[in-house]
């Protein structure tokens, strides 16, 4: 667990990421022998504890050891900074500075200091520095508030700021956006409720916006009637899209302007370094045009000066509004493939497939939404309703009379995001009042890589409560075998690829004679996915395989369609037997 070591008040908030206990009680050391800094020091020695130690508390710098974490350096700090909302990150690091120093730096830290050479002149030095330009940078956010707030227009200063973060994007290779903001109809607001209002509603228009922006994020006051947003260390058009999301959704509640209720929607131009230019000046045009093509729109809306930009974030942007509007409006249907035993044919469970009956496009199947919906975290909320439905329909088998049946249900790897995912689950359980044995999650090996051990915690909570889980996919990933040893698993599904490759591979069919043996040694039952032939079922069969899931018995299908699947199927399985 962190530890903390209290020094008195007005003090630099540190966390320090490192796995010895010794080195943090050694670094604290160092700071507390200076006459200028008083330190409050966290001590982090684990991943777990480090999300939510970012996430939910505040620290001036974050000294980080580059000895604390296995994976990739480059994709920790990238995460690092975005959850720790860009607060500077001090990195220690075993190796000389040279180029070490400038790989890091470039990768997002504030700076780097080799242990080779570490003393506490350097160490405090460097604290200090980074402390103080943190504390600059907060006072200057706060001024550039007021400005807004005032109706401070100075385009030049945008102009310098965004002449700076270009150069640093240039340096660090990276990309940033320009957007322009117009608020639509403003004329009319000034007219009806005065120009000390029109200047209020700047205000709070920025307020609103500033808190779904980094903080690194610098927004201005450029017109009248006008705002300009730099947005720094673009990945990709879906961070694009992110903010866009954000800023849409800022307007979702009115204003109050003199008493009343007020709805206002604004116009955006989007315009990206280096793809509409390398200057201020072109950027911003390109911006401003953007900005005008998106007053064409009714309501809030944006254009991007790139086209392929526009489409893409368009696209997206659409079906995640189409997707809130269909769990809203149960458009959202579960389909449902039989599970077969293979030793007596009979309907041993099945697989709950989510379906979207689009009112345009028809029903829609989920490679086309889910990525979607996994981007923009709908996925957690979709997720949840399918484990409600899946129990609906548990508690109809039940009133039907028919078999026990187990429901199989695929849990996304951003659920695992989702803190309270266990207390959730659990809830939709004891309000469905179900036999849990017979609800079954089935997970992949990605889901649980983003935090292993939450991973796990969570399944041994939930399997305390009976439910059972299923390793998709299994013998795709790297760590299956680790997996199986140390989650309560007890099934495992073969992925179809091996099951079609069977007849024209004989490493498919060795690959499949290894899982079945492996689980079977392990008390862990086995089900093939993607059986279609024949052929493929008579080897699974000889293989003692317990279960198959494909077309050569049946497609997914509604849930009234398996009702009558199940009793056929099961008439024919007492028959043969």
């Amino acid at each position: 667990m962190p530890q903390s070591l209290d020094a008195g008040t007005d003090q630099v908030r540190l966390l320090v990421l490192t796995p010895e206990y010794a080195d943090f009680l050694w670094l604290v050391a160092m700071l507390s022998d200076d006459p200028d800094i008083s330190p409050d020091a966290v001590w982090c020695p684990d991943i777990v504890d480090c999300d939510d130690l970012v996430r939910n508390a505040s620290f001036d710098v974050v000294v980080w050891d580059c000895a604390f974490q296995d994976s990739s350096e480059g994709a920790f700090l990238r995460y690092l900074s975005a959850v720790s909302d860009d607060r500077p990150i001090l990195a220690l690091g075993s190796d000389s500075c040279g180029d070490k120093a400038s790989t890091i730096i470039g990768y997002g830290a504030a700076d780097y200091l080799s242990r080779q050479t570490l003393d506490r002149w350097s160490f405090c030095r460097a604290i200090k520095h980074l402390w103080y330009r943190e504390q600059l940078a907060d006072s200057a956010h706060s001024q550039l508030g007021r400005e807004v707030a005032s109706g401070f227009i100075n385009r030049d200063l945008f102009f310098d700021r965004l002449r700076q973060a270009i150069l640093r994007a240039e340096r660090a290779e990276t990309r940033l956006a320009v957007l322009h903001l117009n608020i639509d109809d403003f004329r009319s607001i000034n007219e009806s409720f005065g120009y000390q209002q029109g200047d209020q509603l700047m205000l709070a228009l920025a307020d609103r916006l500033r808190e779904r922006l980094r903080r690194a994020d610098s927004l201005m006051r450029i017109a009248g009637d006008e705002l300009a947003i730099i947005i720094e260390k673009l990945e990709d058009s879906l961070d694009i899209t992110r903010i866009l999301r954000k800023l849409v959704a800022a307007l979702d509640e009115p204003f109050t302007l003199g008493g009343q209720k007020v709805l206002v929607s604004i116009s955006i131009g989007v315009a990206t370094y280096p793809e509409a230019g390398e200057n201020t000046e072109n950027i911003l045009r390109r911006a401003n045009r953007a900005m005008f093509a998106a007053k064409q729109d009714p309501g809030t809306s944006y254009r991007f000066y790139d086209r392929q930009l526009h489409v893409t974030a368009g696209h997206q942007l659409r079906v995640e509004a189409d997707l809130r509007n269909a769990l809203r409006g149960g458009e959202l249907e579960l389909y449902y493939q039989p599970r077969i035993d293979l030793a007596t044919e009979e309907v041993r469970g099945v697989e709950c497939l989510l379906r979207w009956n689009h009112p345009e496009r028809g029903l829609v199947m989920p490679d086309s939404f889910i990525p979607a919906a996994e981007r923009s975290g709908l996925i957690v909320p979709i997720g949840y309703w399918v484990i409600e439905e899946a129990c609906k329909r548990l508690q109809e088998c039940q009133e039907l009379g028919l078999p026990a049946l187990v429901f199989a249900v695929n849990l996304s790897f951003r659920q695992f995001h989702d803190r309270k995912m266990t207390e959730t689950i659990f809830r939709i359980i004891f309000n469905s009042n179900i036999d849990t044995s017979l609800l079954e999650l089935e997970l992949t090996e990605s889901a649980m890589m983003h935090d292993p051990d939450y991973a796990q915690r969570c399944l041994r909570e939930l399997n305390q409560l009976g439910v059972s889980f299923a390793l998709d996919d299994f013998g795709t990933g790297f760590s299956s075998l680790s997996n199986l040893q140390h989650l309560p698993i007890s099934l495992v599904k073969i992925d179809k690829s091996f099951v079609q490759d069977l007849g024209e591979s004989a490493d498919a069919e060795h690959i499949i004679r290894a899982i079945i043996s492996l689980a079977h040694s392990l008390r862990i039952s086995v089900v093939a996915e993607g059986v279609e032939t024949e052929g493929q079922l008579e080897f699974l069969r000889h293989q003692h395989c317990d279960e198959i899931q494909g077309y050569y018995y049946a497609r997914p299908m509604p849930w009234q369609d398996l009702v009558q699947f199940i009793d056929r199927q099961n008439q024919f399985a007492c028959l043969q037997n």
